[in-house]
Parts: C-alpha cells; structure tokens; sequence
C-alpha cells in the first residue's frame, strides 16, 4: 500500500477515536423518534421512569446482554462515566476496525493467488511486466 493511503487511513481512524472517545459524551441523552414514540400514552417523571398511564415501553425488558462488559454505551467496573463512555466507544471503533482490516486482508490474499494452481503470467499489453519480462530475457541470453 502507498505511503498516501496509510496517512489516509491512519486519519481516518484516528477521527474515528476521537469521535467515539471524546464526542460521544456530548450526544443528547433525550430519547430519540423510537423511545419517545414508545412512550406516547404514559406519564413520565424527570428521570424518564414511567410513573403512570399506558404505552408500549411498560413492555420492555432487559437484554440478554445487559450484564455485558460493555452494555449500556460504558465499560463494567469504571466508574467515571465521562472515561467509560469514552473508551466503550474507542474499544468498538478498534474491534470494528480489527474486524473491517482482517476481512479486507482475507478477500486479498483470496485474489492474489492463481485460481488454475499455476504461476501467474503477465498480461501482453502491460507495459510495468512486459518490461520485467524482457529484462529478464536479455539477462538469461
């Protein structure tokens, strides 16, 4: 890979940290379209626990998951929030992209090997091989 796309790459991700690491602590704590339309019909109070009326949301239930070291956008056992929420998001950003990087390395390696078994031959109009190839013919004449 070029030195340009390693920069491009390395920016990329380092953005990617930034955002997740310290801008995701500034995200509204509101609910959004989902959780406020499952409220519609009940009466909530400041700390958004349903105290009264009816509505879908009273349905709701803990996730299988919920015990996870990373459930609920923080890390189990930090006890800042600021911190947890933080590196919650900086740990999902570097699995995603251990992930995203070792996918894109298999699909690689799956490409650059020769599907009939044998060598690979240079095309005829490919003037980079063509030339490798003519060098190495004048060298074995």
């Amino acid at each position: 890979m070029k030195n340009r796309s390693w920069a491009f790459l390395a920016g990329g991700l380092l953005v990617a940290l930034l955002l997740a690491g310290v801008v995701s602590n500034y995200a509204s704590s509101h609910p959004d379209g989902l959780d406020s339309s499952l409220l519609k019909g009940c009466t909530v109070d400041a700390d958004d626990n349903i105290v009264g009326g009816s509505c879908p949301a009273q349905q709701a239930r803990d996730h299988e998951l919920a015990d996870s070291p990373l459930a609920d956008y923080g890390v189990r056992g930090v006890r800042n929030s600021f911190v947890s929420t933080g590196l919650s998001g900086v740990l999902g950003v570097l699995v995603t992209f251990a992930i995203g990087a070792g996918g894109f390395w298999l699909l690689r390696r799956r490409g650059a090997t020769p599907t009939d078994g044998g060598a690979a031959t240079p095309t005829e109009g490919d003037s980079a091989t063509s030339g490798d190839v003519r060098r190495r013919a004048d060298a074995a004449s």
